[in-house]
């Protein structure tokens, strides 16, 4: 059978939004996971399939891939393979996305561009929340500005409740606590610890919240799709509700999100799969939600004058998906984007990061659909059941003029 995606990872957080939201939207899915556990309501679906990939086995991974002729491969698992998996989607001809790698896998994979133009396929790394919605509202602003000096950006989510629901991999998140973060400041890159920030801002929907630095890939592609208006200071956060912060600060101190093996009656465990396992099988407590707010703060001139534009995305749990809690706003991203790939929306074949290429009208047009909220300065400009934004534009002007 031909597929028109393959998601790799599909039992995981993001794995199982970004399957099932191309599923309601009436496409194909071969689910590729090491087993199967948290798919059965996947599996469900007339279009969707299921099969056993391991990404140690980067053969046979080639091998599956190749079968299902598929015309997306969206990659959803940790990203420790994640060039492996983007030099195979190459050598098969497959256009590749997945939700972001650390800084040296993306130069590498960065650096497969002309690779990929040759072959007519498009490569895209790092669209989720942040990287991702991040990136295309970047895109957006940029035009707004004659020079831009500082762009703040991150994410800041909460809960109704103080109770621990792991929020994304623990993987990344162990990762995120425990290393510094490459900032851009004062036209230089420099290493900052994350409990070294000082900022402070009110974030929609949320409050304050303490802010961290956080090491990301944003600082590296917004420095190359910015270096020509002149940026000098970038820096990317991230906030979490005080109850969910100690709980990860516990699962890191004692050891158990660590990825070396140990002997227990003979067999070798690894902390960090047999906790996310455990984890993975918790269920949502009833009436449980969460809001998270991806934002964006760009700081230039425009006309002589000094200027800024502050962006937010904003979701909470969605009715119907309350098991994916405020995940919805990284696995949809990518699900929007694999689409917009599949129908031909992206105008240039190469590998590239998110801003450099994804039209922001229509991205933001089908997060609203998923009432995923894009606000310009507070307003909200992606509204009206999900109608593009120069539809938008249009109706706003005809309601002017009668």
């Amino acid at each position: 059978m031909k597929y028109d995606f393959a998601v790799i990872g599909a039992n995981g957080i993001q794995g199982k939004i970004v399957t099932r939201d191309l599923l309601e939207n009436g496409y194909s899915v071969l689910m590729c996971a090491i087993e199967d556990v948290g798919l059965e309501r996947l599996l469900e679906y007339e279009k969707s399939e299921y099969v056993q990939l391991d990404l140690k086995k980067i053969e046979k991974t080639r091998k599956i891939l190749k079968k299902s002729k598929c015309s997306v491969v969206v990659n959803c698992a940790i990203d420790d393979f994640n060039l492996d998996v983007t030099q195979a989607c190459l050598e098969l001809g497959i256009n590749y996305i997945d939700l972001g790698s650390w800084e040296e896998m993306t130069l590498e994979q960065l650096k497969l561009h002309s690779q990929y133009k040759a072959k007519g396929i498009i490569g895209i790394t790092g669209i989720g929340s942040t990287p991702g919605i991040n990136n295309i509202m970047l895109r957006y602003i940029k035009p707004q500005f004659d020079t831009i000096h500082t762009v703040h950006l991150g994410f800041s989510w909460s809960s109704n409740m103080p109770i621990f629901v792991t929020p994304f991999s623990l993987d990344t998140i162990s990762r995120e606590f425990t290393t510094q973060a490459r900032i851009f400041e004062n036209g230089k890159f420099v290493d900052r610890w994350p409990d070294e920030c000082k900022i402070s801002y009110n974030y929609r929907s949320i409050g304050k919240q303490k802010t961290y630095y956080t090491p990301h890939i944003e600082h590296l592609t917004f420095y190359e799709y910015l270096k020509d208006v002149g940026v000098k200071n970038i820096m990317v956060c991230s906030s979490f509700p005080e109850h969910s912060r100690q709980a990860l600060e516990t699962l890191i101190a004692l050891g158990l999100t660590k990825k070396e093996s140990i002997e227990i009656e003979g067999q070798e465990i690894i902390p960090l799969t047999v906790i996310e396992e455990y984890l993975r099988r918790q269920p949502i407590p009833k009436g449980y939600t969460e809001k998270e707010d991806i934002w964006l703060k760009v700081y230039g001139k425009k006309n002589g004058k000094n200027k800024l534009v502050e962006m937010d995305a904003v979701v909470g749990t969605l009715p119907g998906w309350e098991d994916a809690t405020c995940n919805v706003d990284t696995g949809m991203p990518a699900s929007i984007l694999a689409q917009m790939i599949f129908k031909g929306q992206i105008p240039e074949y190469g590998m590239f990061a998110p801003e450099f290429v994804i039209p922001p009208e229509p991205f933001f047009a089908e997060l609203g659909k998923r009432k995923i909220w894009v606000y310009e300065n507070g307003k909200k400009i992606n509204g009206n059941g999900g109608l593009s934004l120069l539809k938008l534009a249009e109706t706003e002007k005809a309601e002017v003029k009668s």
